[in-house]
């Protein structure tokens, strides 16, 4: 009888296990929402349009240009990582031409819900494309939620300029990813001091990032310039490997396979089931 129970405990723990490591199922709020193709943009942290410069230590990870201006400033002292400074040269042109067609994408696709005239700040957000006829704030955090899907998108399209407010930031929750978030500004966009931004920001005009100001994604301006002050910018993000968590020894991305603790019980009930005679002679004893 014991042993029984044993193996009972064993098998039900092991099926709660394995439930728990189950893709959770996701429903987007806008199958419509695609990400635009950067194609040559990809390589890019930061891009603009008539100038690029830069005042005190920002990090650029990326290759940094400019195009069809072709003036990049502050580098030094500016650091640019894994990635290399393009003064309208072929690279930078084909960039500039690839951004301009994403951008041009973003502007096409269908709204879902109009947000205009409300502050991000403090909202949580699903996947889906949000758009501002004329302009949009940030004051404070805004939380987008990607419901445990990592290919989850989100979409923001703005009339005219995107502000932050000092030490606002965008969280990303359940998986999300900040290369899967697009935010298509009309005209130009500010990142107050001290915020923490995340997606890739295409402007029809200009980019400012004010003093330790950050960007998780890539900052791209079409026509105008992107002016930086002691920054940090990194697209790293969105060319590493699949996040790999450290839960039990998990060797599997987060909702593939199963750990460690569920494969041990496996065995051990595997080894009870092999050796039950064995013990069933020992029970007996």
């Amino acid at each position: 009888m014991q042993l029984r129970r044993i193996v009972t405990v064993l098998c039900i723990l092991t099926a709660m296990l394995v439930a728990a490591e189950a893709p959770t199922p996701t429903v987007l709020a806008s199958p419509d929402a695609t990400a635009p193709d950067l194609a040559s943009a990809r390589s890019f942290g930061v891009l603009g349009g008539s100038t690029v410069t830069n005042t005190g230590v920002t990090t650029v990870t990326g290759d940094v240009g400019v195009s069809p201006g072709a003036s990049v400033t502050g580098f030094p002292p500016g650091i640019v990582v894994n990635g290399t400074i393009h003064q309208n040269d072929a690279t930078a042109i084909q960039a500039h031409a690839d951004a301009d067609l994403a951008y041009d994408d973003l502007v096409n696709q269908t709204c879902d819900t109009d947000l205009s005239g409300q502050d991000l700040g403090g909202m949580t957000l699903t996947p889906g494309s949000y758009c501002f006829s004329t302009s949009a704030q940030l004051t404070g955090i805004l939380t987008l939620d990607a419901q445990s899907n990592p290919a989850a998108i989100f979409l923001f399209q703005i009339g005219t300029t995107l502000t932050t407010a000092t030490g606002a930031s965008v969280v990303m929750t359940n998986g999300g990813l900040a290369c899967k978030v697009y935010w298509q500004v009309g005209s130009s966009a500010t990142l107050g001091t001290g915020t923490a931004f995340a997606g890739n920001l295409l402007a029809d005009q200009s980019i400012t990032m004010t003093t330790n100001s950050s960007l998780s994604g890539r900052a791209l301006a079409i026509n105008a310039a992107v002016t930086l002050d002691t920054n940090s910018v990194s697209n790293a993000a969105c060319f590493g490997p699949l996040a790999i968590t450290v839960h039990g020894f998990r060797a599997q991305p987060p909702g593939r396979g199963l750990d460690l603790g569920a494969g041990a019980l496996l065995l051990l009930l595997g080894l009870l089931v092999i050796h039950r005679p064995v013990l069933a002679r020992v029970e007996r004893r």
